[in-house]
């Protein structure tokens, strides 16, 4: 909804068909990138290739194909740069959005081309998100990822289009999370270039998409429902802030559009990018007021419409959630804003590391400070990158009061508008270099041709601990990418068996207990406990959750467990599914122990089988679990 001079950095207001402009640029790069995600990974998922852990064959082709992309882009920049006809600034302009997908894709598939999981496997944080996916796969209601009949609290776009995904392409969940996370991002990074080309000159733009999508393949690329509205936040915060500045009914409802879209994506995201609106807004009116003493109600008026289009699109996401917490109230135990590792308790100054994006985030702060007066576009960074820093420094600050902004999870954000920032710097720098001497202007590509390829070359090796656990999970065939023996979740399919034989029933109507939520994230039985109370809905009751099952445990006889679980106030366990240990029926579960770091503390319940030894329970065995089933 705006247009940037290349030479001055000022924005001006678009040409009402502009906007036609930036729907058809939306509409292609969405389309171009879905075609080349989709045909790049099954291309790459088609051929057998070697373990990332064992052999360079994946790295190496990677980086092949990652030289041609950033030079094709090079060359999009330059020819869009010149007068060219219209016919060839168009095909130009989709080859562009094409060749950003594709250097995203073969960035994460080529790496993960011998393995079906995606970037940390079913481990740790990917456990949930792969049993979110799976939940959504088995039916597009909106529900939460592991408590029946209950709404969601994480926020649930993502996983429900990639649960269509799996639909349409007739995916299991779990197989859905590799393709559907790399595809999601070569569409996010190609939305992103058509965004950058409405706000700056289309040299800036493919500079900035490509720094960008660098900056989210390397922080942000493991959440990929966060890197999708992370990549997005620099373009939308520009336009935000001429929005606040100079109004335009299309450059508002842009950025309301994102707002509202990041709710159904990321609510921390959201929550980072809607405060730095608020940030700007209350920056234009102090502005206003030291140099005419005049309130301008504008631009509060502007933060509002944006909030109240952001609130009208995310609503249908949340209301469910607030409805049912003002009916039944929540667990007050527990939150998942209750951690602080080390690394949320330090400012994160990427700009200070002797690497070439910290160079680049060094380019980008010396060129917001040089430009602040002058620049629109290095005024809205800033304001961003101030934005940022803020809210990282507002979590450490309320964390004596027993809970956090999880600062440290918004690092991803900061080092993505760095690297705009140093983008736009350094175009900035070339251009300036290059007035009456062109061949500096063309050295200076070269130079940053030769750089991009030097930073996207290492993106493999600084995700190596993420696919290394992608290869050695267990997938949801019982089979490692790796090719090594398989772990314990081989027999998951075995444990599913018994239950639907006992049961009779189909997977979506059947509550099953166990401390192997990887079980959950592969077959979509509902959950009658969630992994932590990080991860839990307030509205589950996580702590009383946990106090009904040990005091299920501690019980005598079959009659008095079976009335235990009738008077439940939730639905109680169709099935149990144990591991044995020396002395019974052993469960893990976990405990919420902020401000400690870990924060959680696991702990073991031991039931004894005598528990279960009545015919009103049928007993399976499969490899190191025992399976339980109420009749």
């Amino acid at each position: 909804m705006t247009d940037t001079r290349t030479g001055s950095g000022t924005v001006a207001p678009a040409a009402p068909s502009q906007g036609r402009i930036l729907a058809l640029d939306l509409a292609a790069a969405a389309i171009l990138a879905a075609v080349v995600g989709v045909v790049g990974w099954f291309a790459v998922s088609s051929v057998e290739w070697p373990a990332y852990s064992s052999s360079n064959v994946t790295r190496a082709f990677s980086t092949v194909f990652q030289v041609i992309a950033i030079v094709v882009l090079a060359g999009c920049a330059v020819l869009l740069s010149r007068p060219v006809p219209a016919w060839q600034a168009r095909i130009a302009r989709l080859l562009s959005f094409a060749t950003v997908a594709g250097f995203v894709t073969v960035t994460l598939a080529l790496p993960l081309g011998g393995t079906k999981l995606y970037l940390g496997g079913i481990s740790v944080d990917q456990q949930f998100r792969t049993e979110y996916l799976t939940r959504f796969t088995s039916s597009p209601r909106l529900a939460d990822m592991t408590y029946i009949d209950m709404p969601p609290l994480y926020s649930p776009g993502w996983f429900w289009l990639g649960g269509r995904f799996a639909k349409l392409f007739g995916f299991e969940g779990w197989a859905a999370f590799q393709p559907w996370s790399i595809i999601s991002l070569a569409v996010a990074a190609a939305v992103a270039l058509a965004l950058w080309l409405t706000v700056v000159g289309p040299a800036r733009a493919i500079a900035a998409t490509l720094a960008t999508s660098v900056a989210m393949l390397l922080y942000g690329s493991a959440e990929p429902y966060g890197a999708a509205v992370a990549i997005l936040l620099p373009p939308a915060l520009i336009v935000a802030w001429f929005a606040i500045l100079r109004g335009g009914r299309g450059a508002i409802a842009l950025v309301g559009v994102y707002l509202g879209v990041a709710v159904w994506f990321y609510t921390l995201y959201l929550g980072v990018a809607a405060f730095t609106v608020v940030l700007m807004g209350v920056v234009a009116l102090g502005a206003a007021w030291i140099r005419e003493r005049r309130f301008e109600w504008r631009y509060p008026a502007r933060v509002a419409a944006m909030g109240v289009i952001a609130i009208a699109i995310g609503l249908p996401a949340y209301g469910p959630f607030l409805l049912r917490v003002a009916r039944d109230g929540t667990d007050s135990k527990g939150s998942a804003f209750h951690y602080l590792p080390e690394q949320g308790s330090v400012l994160s100054l990427p700009m200070l590391h002797f690497t070439l994006l910290g160079a680049l985030g060094m380019i980008g702060i010396v060129w917001i400070l040089v430009k602040a007066r002058s620049s629109v576009l290095a005024q809205a960074l800033g304001l961003s990158i101030a934005g940022s820093y803020l809210w990282a420094i507002g979590s450490m600050a309320v964390s004596p009061v027993g809970t956090t902004l999880l600062g440290f999870r918004t690092e991803p954000v900061l080092h993505i508008l760095l690297a705009a920032a140093g983008a736009l710097g350094a175009v900035t720098m070339v251009g300036a270099l290059g007035d009456g001497y062109p061949r500096y202007r063309d050295a200076g590509v070269v130079l940053g041709v030769l750089a991009a390829i030097g930073v996207a070359q290492t993106i493999p090796a600084q995700l190596a601990g993420e696919i290394a656990v992608a290869y050695s999970d267990t997938d949801g065939n019982g089979e490692r990418g790796d090719r090594r023996p398989a772990g314990a979740e081989s027999s998951y399919k075995d444990v599913d068996a018994a239950i639907l034989a006992a049961t009779g029933r189909p997977r979506t109507d059947t509550v099953v207990l166990t401390a192997d939520y990887g079980f959950l994230a592969i077959y979509p039985y509902w959950g009658f406990q969630n992994l932590t109370s990080n991860y839990a809905n307030p509205l589950a009751h996580f702590t009383a959750r946990s106090e009904a099952i040990e005091s299920w445990a501690k019980l005598e006889t079959p009659d008095e467990l079976i009335q235990a679980l009738g008077s439940t106030p939730w639905r109680a366990p169709d099935a149990f599914v144990f591991r044995r240990s020396a002395d019974g029926l052993s469960l893990r579960l976990a405990e919420d122990v902020y401000p400690n770091d870990p924060n959680v503390r696991r702990y073991t319940v031991v039931f004894p089988e005598k528990l279960f030894e009545d015919p009103r329970f049928a007993v399976t065995e499969t490899g190191p679990f025992v399976v339980i089933v109420r009749r």
